[in-house]
């Protein structure tokens, strides 16, 4: 039912682009609308999965996401004083699952030249202030008053979704008593790792970038004081160095490098009661945010675009591919969300016995099996939404 069927994405992060080219695929006629005056993204890394790479190559991006990402080698968590490996998991064992870390302005870029190489029309400087939402069609106002209408309506616009709310009752947030900063600094290092650095009540992941010339910073802390939620606000780099100081050397020298950063507050948000209603539905952040502790909220969105487009082109309505999308979606999603705030705890371990406890256990497993530690991720890794 996608055939010429007239479609307008709300939001031209990885989600929205992804959608947009998943749908042009299948016939529709596509235009983003974005209220960036660019697509330019800050600059952080992304770790795209296996799950998230199946829908990129289901998409004709396979070859574009090898070429621009690094192949991850393996997961390393760390005892945060010493740097000692507590757990290690190869994600090179098995050839067939490919694990990608990639600068988000390069996965951008990608998504917007293939997006733009399909017919689809990207509109910039569309800031949209209200959303009303008919059986049949959507009402779109912007900032300038104009009045943009919609037959079918795609909600890919974040946390701060303005589709969300016309169709579900206020979720106020709420916040976990973490932070955490976003920081990339020059390396030379080889090293093809994911590292996780793990301590009293913070802990610190980082990745090498584009060929191993940069490296990905993201550090959580637990305290009271809150933080604005988003990825915009800046913040004093010697307030990240003094929060880690504590830990090993060689995440200390990592630290000195960085010249700046932003710090945003980590608030758990209720999956939304409703993703569809009417011509709109709403996938990503907007339809079901998750904490960063699993690496999942891009590739998760990823999943949502295949799904969506998929369950458009295969039922008679909107309205029936809407309801299909958000009934093969919702459990998955849920089920990551709960993973990602466990791993917050796992790694936040403050009471020292617990802690000598846990990471024994993990070295343990690490070493005597690590093929049955693999397995533990194979519902998140092996999961392929282009397969069903």
């Amino acid at each position: 039912m996608l055939i010429g069927k007239k479609v307008c994405v709300l939001g031209a992060g990885i989600g929205g682009l992804a959608t947009a080219l998943a749908l042009a695929l299948r016939g529709a006629d596509v235009t983003v609308l974005e209220q960036a005056e660019a697509l330019s993204e800050v600059g952080a890394g992304l770790q795209i999965s296996p799950n998230g790479f199946a829908v990129l190559r289901g998409l004709g991006l396979g070859d574009a996401i090898t070429a621009a990402g690094l192949r991850g080698s393996r997961v390393v968590l760390r005892d945060y004083r010493q740097g000692k490996p507590v757990f290690q998991l190869d994600l090179m064992q098995d050839a067939g699952l490919s694990y990608f870390f990639l600068h988000r302005a390069d996965l951008i870029g990608i998504l917007a030249d293939a997006t733009r190489a399909a017919g689809v029309k990207i509109r910039l400087l569309h800031h949209i202030t209200g959303v009303d939402i008919e059986p049949d069609v959507a009402y779109l106002t912007t900032a300038q008053g104009a009045i943009h209408e919609a037959e079918v309506l795609i909600g890919a616009d974040g946390l701060h979704s303005k589709v969300r709310p016309a169709m579900n009752p206020a979720a106020p947030p709420v916040f976990t008593r973490q932070v955490a900063w976003r920081a990339v600094v020059p390396a030379a290092d080889p090293s093809t790792a994911v590292t996780v650095h793990m301590g009293p009540g913070r802990h610190i992941v980082s990745y090498p970038l584009r060929g191993g010339t940069l490296r990905n910073i993201v550090a959580v802390q637990e305290r009271r004081t809150w933080a604005d939620e988003g990825w915009n606000h800046r913040d004093d780099p010697a307030n990240l160095r003094e929060a880690f100081a504590d830990f090993a050397p060689d995440v200390r020298v990592m630290l000195d490098d960085v010249q700046e950063t932003h710090l945003w507050g980590l608030f758990r948000h209720p999956v939304a009661q409703r993703w569809h209603q009417g011509c709109a539905a709403i996938l990503g952040d907007a339809a079901h945010p998750t904490l960063p502790f699993l690496a999942q909220g891009a590739n998760m969105a990823l999943e949502d675009a295949w799904v969506l487009a998929d369950s458009l082109a295969m039922t008679d309505s909107t309205t029936q591919g809407f309801a299909l999308y958000q009934s093969r979606r919702h459990a998955r999603v849920t089920k990551v969300i709960d993973a990602a705030s466990r791993n917050a705890r796992n790694y936040h371990l403050a009471f020292p016995p617990l802690r000598f406890a846990a990471h024994s256990a993990l070295r343990i497993a690490s070493t005597l099996a690590p093929q049955l530690a693999a397995r533990k991720f194979d519902w998140l890794y092996r999961f392929d939404a282009t397969a069903a």
